[in-house]
């Protein structure tokens, strides 16, 4: 009797065969939606306002998100993200809704398995659902006070809590891997990293990562200091399925990084740029065709894996790109170093 194949063997089967399509934003897509805060709140009777608390539409506007994520799989995403960018402890605290955390994680994980298996059933292509990790407001390597650099308003052990909360809800929701990203602090990205460890010798199974970088300058690097090099090495020890840059800036800003990341990751690359750089206004203009024409250059290149889209794109960016990359062959892999890959909690240790 043949085992079945795991998340990683399928996500790495279905990248040998060709590009494949990562989905885009989820808050300019509800912020189209013009929802109240009665929509937002719905009857869970909480305390706060709840306007602008995305993540608990999976709550109180499953169909919102339902509707959403379906958009994204008819423009031609194979792999799906949950709507849980901000479903962590740190971040519901300015909602008042902090025990709404496992609940919002489960619902937004069943909101897109349900969709992946309609979907895959319906043309037998493989879907897949990465749960959503951002990077929440509190930094690990930095301070927030400019007159007591020492102070930090959150520890490693805290925020390594906090994560694993909201991964554990999300493995109970469905998804098949974590992602952990907009890393703006390589730290807090190990303190994920930590949880996610944690969780698998709780279930006793591989729960593959995915890990995407954001850059704060056009020199490329991260709030924390690291370049994308750098970077690479901190986390490879983890041996996330993927690894890339999203959010950031537009693609032309993030092409020179991808290729330099491309170059060194033998692992697969995902990336997700912004839709160009946001106006005067906030808002982000860049056309569908535009943004697809600059990514295949990627792909032409043999730079890419994965595609998709951050902040400012929509479903028509997505399908815009599916189509400009149809048919090219995807990135290969590069081998993996002489010196030996680490894994696990003993090799995270080490590193930090």
């Amino acid at each position: 009797m043949s085992v079945a194949a795991t998340p990683r063997e399928r996500l790495q089967a279905a990248a040998k065969e060709r590009v494949l399509i990562f989905d885009g934003a989820f808050g300019t897509q509800i912020q189209e939606r013009k929802l109240t805060e009665e929509d937002y709140a719905g009857d869970l009777g909480l305390n706060a306002d709840q306007k602008g608390n995305n993540d608990i539409l999976a709550l109180t506007q499953p169909d919102v998100i339902s509707d959403i994520t379906r958009a994204y799989l008819d423009a031609g995403s194979d792999v799906i993200s949950t709507n849980t960018f901000s479903a962590n402890r740190i971040s519901q605290a300015d909602y008042a809704a902090e025990d709404q955390v496992a609940a919002i994680n489960i619902a937004s994980g069943k909101i897109a398995r349900e969709l992946a298996t309609e979907y895959e059933a319906k043309d037998g292509r493989p879907r897949f659902i990465a749960g959503a990790i951002g990077p929440t407001n509190k930094t690990l390597s930095l301070s927030p006070d400019v007159e007591d650099p020492g102070f930090r308003e959150i520890d490693f052990d805290e925020l390594t809590a906090v994560y694993k909360e909201q991964a554990a809800a999300l493995v109970e929701g469905g998804v098949d891997f974590i992602l952990i990203e907009t890393v703006f602090d390589t730290l807090n990205a190990k303190a994920g990293v930590m949880a996610v460890k944690q969780l698998e010798t709780e279930l006793g199974r591989e729960v593959p990562v995915m890990i995407s970088m954001t850059l704060t300058d056009l020199s490329g690097r991260n709030l924390s200091g690291h370049t994308v090099e750098a970077f690479w090495y901190a986390v490879r020890h983890a041996n996330p399925v993927t690894i890339g840059l999203n959010c950031s800036f537009g693609a032309d800003q993030l092409r020179p990084h991808v290729q330099v990341l491309s170059g060194i990751a033998d692992t697969l690359l995902m990336a997700y740029p912004n839709a160009g750089l946001p106006n005067e206004l906030g808002e982000y203009d860049e056309m569908p065709d535009t943004t697809a024409g600059l990514v295949k250059e990627w792909v032409d290149k043999g730079q890419v894996n994965i595609l998709g889209g951050c902040c400012g794109s929509s479903p028509a960016h997505i399908e815009a790109m599916a189509k400009a990359v149809a048919g090219i062959d995807p990135r290969g892999v590069p081998s993996p170093e002489p010196a030996m890959r680490l894994s696990g909690l003993e090799a995270f240790t080490v590193s930090t």
